[in-house]
């Protein structure tokens, strides 16, 4: 809660530089909301920037490939560098979420899980995670495939599952405090 609280402080300018172009860029709100699956199960509104048109949810959940039609020219910039995952400190500070943990999912997906996936939900989500980071590329993956959600549900899901597992069984401080770098490392790489 410090963490993200000073983060958001720190980064406040940052957000309102942010807010402006994504505004001038295309109409609609600056933040996206969409509920997620949380800690026991539970659902709660997780905040973005939003990087896409309104209401292009619609017309799927999964992005795929960096020439998505429905992602704004802001949102090419902020989703390559994970700028439209920053407003997830809110979710931080008011308890939905943590620093580290596995990432949050849609409810479509999490009523896929088996009861052993369903442990993942035994802590509290994060911004970020292992499976985040072996799935970089997530979007370019998908976009090579004939049926993406298909894909993401037979193949992706499920690893990214078995390394959250591993994660909810052995996590501790020190491991979290080195995926935080490790995660900083990979979006400077970019």
């Amino acid at each position: 809660m410090v963490a993200s609280g000073c983060g958001l402080l720190v980064l406040s300018p940052l957000f309102l530089l942010l807010a402006v172009w994504i505004k001038l860029d295309s109409a609609g709100p600056v933040f996206y909301r969409q509920t997620r699956v949380g800690r026991h199960n539970r659902d709660f509104r997780l905040y973005k920037f939003r990087s896409m048109h309104v209401g292009a949810d619609r017309q799927g959940l999964i992005t795929v490939g960096g020439h998505d039609p429905r992602i704004t020219r802001s949102g090419y910039f902020i989703r390559k560098y994970k700028l439209d995952e920053l407003p997830q400190l809110i979710n931080v500070f008011i308890g939905d979420m943590s620093l580290v943990g596995p990432r949050p999912e849609v409810r479509k997906y999490v009523d896929m899980y088996t009861p052993e996936q369903l442990h993942v939900l035994d802590v509290r989500p994060g911004i970020t995670d292992l499976a985040s980071i072996r799935y970089r590329n997530e979007n370019e993956l998908l976009a090579q495939a004939a049926d993406p959600d298909r894909y993401y549900v037979e193949v992706i899901l499920p690893d990214k599952l078995r390394i959250n597992l591993e994660y909810v069984a052995c996590h501790s401080f020190w491991f979290d405090i080195g995926l935080i770098f490790k995660t900083f490392k990979e979006i400077i790489a970019k």
